[in-house]
This record gives structure tokens, C-alpha cells and sequence, in this order.
């Protein structure tokens, strides 16, 4: 929280890993873990549980968060993923093409704010024309962890109730026909699972996506490669993910004593598990600022772990190919603008904030 932090956490990071890998920082009111080993323990230990309150997947646990996350894997499995493909990819090239046009572009505001927006308007089975209105929602606060819930009610409660009334086979007209003990589940239930899909899918990927396209951008001859073997974007993807997550810090509370490599998490804590740092560990990746599409094992700690690793980890996935894709065959001459340099914003989340390009 002091200042500069925001702008620049890695010196920070660097520290609490050599020094201080379990910290109690009282202004933050949590306790810091920052070394990858502590960090993916902790991610899959049941002693360490979501904090309330909050109405999506995130906050859940026990059996109403197995039972929610249930309800959601359908839209998430493969055969469900290949059948959004093609128009993700459709998309994904209208919009490069659309850039194409210009001498110069900002790729978040044109592109990394779009791209994932659709991608989740289209597994929802919300019309192309919400498109806006969620790209709108996660400029204003909606995330994996909420947020705009007011105004994410009112864009959804009238499609539910459409649902209810006419069911469909997408996901939100899964979610009003679901059960549980019986009964349907609530339009706020309804709600809370579709802002965790909404504010991940859209919000998240979109950060994560504009981290890949800044770290191919800083290295002109690996995204050489990946523009001459397109089958490499995967492992492009993962490593941006380990050296630049989107998510930076992902919170837990201790529901007992948890002892760690830095000492013991006191029951009650609030636990930041610093993503951003751990991905960077030197004891876990051989220079590990370096980024190195080549990397044999950049780990997978970006979209969580154990119970509440991300279920849409593959739609993210699928987003970013098709992105990068896209923009690597429209856009062949990419390159950044004279005189820019990307900037890294957000302290809970974080990518940066303008990728602007010289496209000729």
C-alpha cells in the first residue's frame, strides 16, 4: 500500500521472498505469502478458505461451492468450448482487421477489452449487442470477485426471467434450470455465478491477454516465432501467465493455525497469497524475470489451485489463441509505437494499462 508499490511491486516482492516470506502487513490487514512453494500450498489447503462475503464462486466453499461449480462445468468442457471457437475467432479477426486500417492502435482499448468480453457474452447466451455492456462492467469494477453488482442485476434479471420462462440450452438457461435439494436456485444465486463468468472471463482474461500480447511485443524475435509457429502460442501464453498474472494477489482466511516455510498463519488471518510473486521465485524458475517462451516448466499458479483453481481457465485460453492469432496475421508488422513503453497497472490485478502500436 505505500506508495510507488502500485507502480512497480517487484522490488517488494523480491524482498519478502529473501526475507520476510510470511509478513503480517498491518495497513494491508493480511498476511503476505510470497514464495511459490508457500503460495501453491496454500491455494490448495482446506485450512485456508475463501473470505466472506461475496456472492461468487470465489467466496464459496463446501458443498454449495462444489455443487455451484458443478453447475457451471458444462459450459466449460471441451465440446462446449470447440462450438464458441469459431465465432471467438471470428470476432477475433473482425476486430484485428478493423486495427488494420490505422497507422497506429491502443490494443487493450481495441482489442483486449473486446475479445474476451464476447467470449463470455457468447457462452452465457446473452446477445451480441451486451457485448458493451459488460466490455462497460469490467472497466467499472466487475472481476472473478464481483463487483457493479447493482448494475450487473439489472443487465441479467431480465434475461433470467426470459429464461425461466422460455428455457434455453446456454449457460445462463442452465443456471435457471438448475436445481439444488429440489429447488431452483435464486436470481442473486444466478447472478453471483454469472459475474464470476463475466468478471473472469472478461475482466481477467482481458488483463491476462494484454500482459501476452506487452511480453511478445518486448521480445520482437520470440514473437517472431510464435508468428512462424503458431503452435507455440500455448507456451507463450504460459509463460506470460507465470510472469505476468493478471490476478496478483488472491486472499484466503485461515480456519486454523497453518504453518508455513516463514513461520505460522494464526487462525482467523487473512492470507494474500501474492501471485505476482511467486511466479518469480528463484528457488521454483531460473532467472525469472526473463521472459522465455522456451521455459521447460513455468508452473500454473495464474488461474489458481486445488478446489478453486479457475474453472475457465480453457475458455481463457481458447481467447488468447484466437487473439493472438488474429492480430499476429492481420496486424504482421506490429510493432510498438515510437517512444512507448507499456506500463503495469492495478495492485490486485494488474496489466498494462495502454499497449499502443505502430502497425506499418
Amino acid at each position: 500500500m505505500a506508495p510507488g508499490i502500485v507502480d512497480d511491486p517487484f522490488p517488494l516482492y523480491r524482498t519478502l521472498r529473501a526475507r520476510h516470506p510470511l509478513h503480517h502487513d498491518e495497513p494491508f490487514g493480511a498476511w503476505l505469502l510470497s514464495r511459490y512453494a508457500d503460495v501453491g500450498a496454500a491455494l490448495a489447503d482446506p485450512r485456508l478458505v475463501a473470505p466472506p462475503p461475496g456472492r461468487t464462486l470465489t467466496h464459496l466453499e463446501s458443498a454449495t461451492h462444489t455443487a455451484h461449480r458443478a453447475l457451471l462445468a458444462p459450459a466449460l468442457q471441451e465440446r462446449a468450448l470447440d462450438a464458441l471457437k469459431a465465432g471467438v475467432e471470428r470476432t477475433a479477426y473482425v476486430l484485428a482487421r478493423r486495427i488494420a486500417r490505422r497507422d497506429e492502435a491502443d490494443l487493450v482499448e481495441e482489442f483486449c477489452h473486446w475479445l474476451p468480453a464476447v467470449a463470455v457474452v457468447r457462452a452465457l447466451g446473452l446477445p451480441y449487442e451486451g457485448t458493451a455492456h459488460v466490455a462497460a462492467l469490467c472497466r467499472a469494477g466487475l472481476t472473478h470477485l464481483g463487483g457493479a453488482p447493482e448494475a450487473l442485476d439489472v443487465f441479467l434479471r431480465p434475461h433470467i426471467v426470459r429464461r425461466r420462462a422460455h428455457p434455453t440450452d446456454d449457460l445462463l438457461g442452465a443456471l435457471c434450470a438448475a436445481r439444488t435439494d429440489g429447488r431452483p436456485l435464486s436470481d442473486e444465486t444466478v447472478c453471483g455465478l454469472a459475474a464470476t463468468f463475466l468478471g473472469a472471463g472478461g475482466h481477467t482474461t482481458g488483463r491476462a491477454l494484454a500482459a501476452l500480447l506487452a511480453n511478445l511485443l518486448d521480445h520482437p524475435e520470440q514473437l517472431a516465432l510464435v508468428r512462424a509457429g503458431p503452435e507455440l502460442a500455448d507456451a507463450a501464453w504460459a509463460e506470460s501467465l507465470r510472469r505476468d498474472p493478471a490476478a496478483h494477489i488472491v486472499l484466503r482466511r485461515a480456519t486454523e493455525p497453518v504453518r508455513v516455510s516463514g513461520g505460522t498463519i494464526p487462525a482467523g488471518a487473512t492470507v494474500a497469497c501474492l501471485m505476482g510473486a511467486a511466479g518469480r521465485d528463484p528457488d521454483r524458475f531460473p532467472d525469472p524475470d526473463r521472459y522465455d517462451l522456451f521455459r521447460t516448466d513455468p508452473g500454473g499458479l495464474a488461474f489458481g489451485a486445488g478446489r478453486h483453481r479457475c474453472p475457465g481457465a480453457r475458455l481463457a485460453r481458447l481467447t488468447a489463441d484466437a487473439g493472438l492469432r488474429a492480430l499476429l496475421t492481420e496486424l504482421p508488422a506490429m510493432t510498438w509505437a515510437p517512444g512507448f513503453r507499456p506500463v503495469g497497472t492495478g495492485l490486485l490485478t494488474r496489466s498494462p494499462a495502454a499497449l499502443r502500436v505502430r502497425l506499418g
